[in-house]
């Protein structure tokens, strides 16, 4: 590598810093960044639960649901989300008040280094949504895009499973219905 010599020029690099409008866990927030991956910027606003394993895509630990839909943060960028309701894992329940996903998590002892988890529990809340009682297959099938060298998925499986029991338990609770 060569350094310049005294008198020449260097031209600097100059990262272009945007402002980015993004509704996260319900609260709409501003977000400054530079023109980065949407993992970065929800990192340095303080959701650390998005988690960045490969920097690609590939491996599911960066995934947030927008507008209701998983998606891999480090894959998209920040402007692409300008506009959207994104929510993380900081937003789906506390600990106090796990959200049934997570409870089931727990309960089945899904949840080993954790590094994946976040992502996997948002995977499996967007597929709930979507289908209230999914066979081992379909949870198989949602959890396809997610790399996690500890649990063996076994256990995140059967604690989806019997989340989907839960939340409808829940929701019938609520509604005053039954199931």
């Amino acid at each position: 590598m060569s350094v310049p010599g005294p008198g020449t020029a260097v031209r600097p690099t100059f990262r272009t810093t945007m402002t980015t409008k993004l509704t996260i866990n319900g609260t709409q927030t501003t977000v400054e960044s530079a023109d980065t991956d949407l993992a970065t910027a929800l990192r340095s606003a303080g959701y650390t639960g998005v988690k960045c394993g490969c920097d690609g895509g590939e491996c599911g630990a960066s995934t947030v649901l927008v507008d209701g839909a998983p998606e891999m943060a480090c894959g998209m960028a920040t402007r692409e989300a300008a506009g959207a309701n994104i929510q993380t894992i900081e937003g789906l329940g506390s600990q106090d008040d796990l959200h049934p996903i997570q409870e089931a998590f727990v309960d089945h002892f899904a949840v080993q280094c954790g590094f994946c988890i976040p992502g996997m529990i948002l995977e499996a809340k967007a597929l709930l949504a979507e289908n209230p009682d999914p066979t081992e297959t379909e949870v198989r099938k949602a959890l396809d895009d997610h790399i996690c060298r500890c649990t063996g998925y076994t256990k995140p499986v059967a604690a989806i499973l019997d989340a989907a029991d839960r939340v409808a338990n829940r929701q019938v609770a609520t509604d005053g219905g039954t199931r």
